[in-house]
């Protein structure tokens, strides 16, 4: 049985954690891999925000000559080379995989295991046919597709985004389960370049999770580029020759060449048995931290999808950090910054938002302002013949901070940083509209003017 200084499970977030700092130690790096080719590096890299970006990316220029159109210029989509598109953006990424790879396998203090494992006893893992013990663990093992259950879907060919990417070719028809913000990437991304989308939603809008000005006008828009199936429950699925057929709750039967199920990611923990560990689940199987990162069980940590309720990059790479420096550090533990997390869904139109709902705002009796403003407001808006997108912020009305910020429309994204820093950094709506220039006529306008629209007490 080979002991360890420090065992990582997970090659994404994870795998920053061991740099030169740890060279003293010897350090087990555990990883089964991906998606169906088992690849290194974790989700973002391969399954996740960096190819799924690269595919927006091309699918906003082949829906350009609509935009165009407004502005008098004449374009024409003609084709999307589906096959170059997708080499292009593989041929990118899966030399940094093996090369991530190649690296931790070739480093005098890590082993590298790209094996299942699953723990078998406190600080005592099972890789393959080999035990391992650690003085301390991280568990960054991320997260999984969800696949729901529904009669004869496991009869079919099911995608999701961990497989969808690297199909041959284009079909000619879609049919989206899910209305989240992988299934809004994916339906702008597939229908741009020409595929005609179906999407399924239980509920009565796409995006629940956002403020729900933004959800009603993402899904709004959205419906004028694919088709949009509410309060929809499917009831079965089979194969047909031609792709697959879903019956539903109304009675009538979708037929499409693909299924892609989007119906969210479950955390890892459980493939692991952390349960042996002495590691907590919750609820929706997230292993259980306090704000250190920790477990319940002495020495372990762990990080990203397999813990947070965010499943988002940037914060597992923020608790890496914090998990590096209490490694490191043990008597001067540092605290993960959760209070102000950011996420942006790059489909068309744009969305990004930070803080507080209004929904979640009157749930928690805040004495709050709100205000919309439109992006027609602003010079740049006008430039962009915008009419339907805007910017909603929200902020405590005594403390005249913000506590929420939600836009949907072009570079939303980027629009929203600003006000994520004015949240982190504890500055009132007025003294940063006032406190600051702000470029004219450009599109950051629009956030300087919401501000601006907020109402406080005298």
């Amino acid at each position: 049985m080979r002991h360890f200084d420090l065992c990582i499970i997970g090659s994404g977030s994870g795998n920053t954690i061991v740099d030169e700092q740890f060279a003293d130690q010897q350090v087990a790096l555990v990883d089964q891999g991906v998606g169906p080719d088992h690849v290194f590096g974790g989700t973002c890299l391969n399954l996740g925000c960096i190819p799924t970006k690269m595919f927006v990316l091309p699918a906003d220029l082949a829906g350009s000559p609509a935009e165009a159109a407004r502005l008098g210029v004449d374009l024409e989509f003609v084709r999307a080379d589906w096959p170059a598109i997708r080499d292009r953006i593989f041929g990118r990424i899966d030399p940094i995989s093996a090369g991530g790879e190649e690296y931790r396998a070739g480093a005098d203090n890590v082993t590298l295991y790209r094996e299942h494992a699953r723990f078998v006893g406190e600080r005592r893992l099972q890789v393959g046919d080999e035990t391992i013990t650690a003085d301390r663990f991280v568990i960054a093992a991320g997260s999984r597709a969800i696949i729901p259950d529904i009669p004869g879907i496991s009869d079919v060919t099911v995608h999701t985004s961990d497989t969808v990417m690297r199909i041959d070719k284009l079909p000619a028809s879609m049919i989206i389960i899910g209305g989240g913000f992988i299934s809004a990437e994916f339906a702008h991304v597939f229908a741009a370049f020409g595929v005609d989308v179906t999407v399924l939603l239980r509920s009565d809008r796409m995006l629940r999770g956002e403020d729900e000005d933004v959800s009603a006008r993402f899904t709004e828009l959205m419906a004028e580029k694919v088709t949009i199936r509410k309060d929809t429950t499917i009831t079965g699925v089979r194969r047909t020759a031609g792709g697959v057929q879903l019956q539903t709750d109304g009675g009538d039967d979708l037929e499409a060449d693909l299924l892609l199920v989007a119906t969210g990611r479950q955390p890892n923990g459980d493939l692991l048995d952390v349960a042996a560990a002495g590691v907590d689940l919750d609820d929706q199987g997230r292993v259980v931290v306090d704000d250190y990162q920790r477990t319940a069980a002495e020495g372990v940590f762990a990080l990203g999808d397999v813990s947070s309720p965010y499943q988002l990059k940037h914060v597992a790479n923020l608790e890496a950090r914090v998990v590096q420096h209490n490694l490191l550090h043990p008597d001067a533990m540092i605290t993960a910054d959760h209070r102000f997390v950011p996420h942006a869904v790059f489909s068309d139109p744009q969305v990004a938002s930070v803080g507080l709902t209004e929904a979640e705002a009157i749930e928690q009796g805040v004495d709050y302002t709100a205000a919309i403003q439109d992006y027609g407001s602003v010079a740049y808006g006008w430039a962009l013949e915008d009419t339907r997108h805007f910017a909603k912020l929200i902020a405590d009305r005594q403390t005249r901070r913000l506590i929420g910020a939600h836009i949907i429309g072009p570079q939303a994204s980027s629009l929203i940083q600003p006000l994520i820093q004015a949240m982190s950094f504890g500055l009132t709506a007025p003294e940063m509209a006032r406190g600051q220039y702000w470029i004219h006529p450009a599109l950051p306008e629009l956030v300087e003017n919401a501000l601006l629209a907020l109402k406080f007490a005298d």
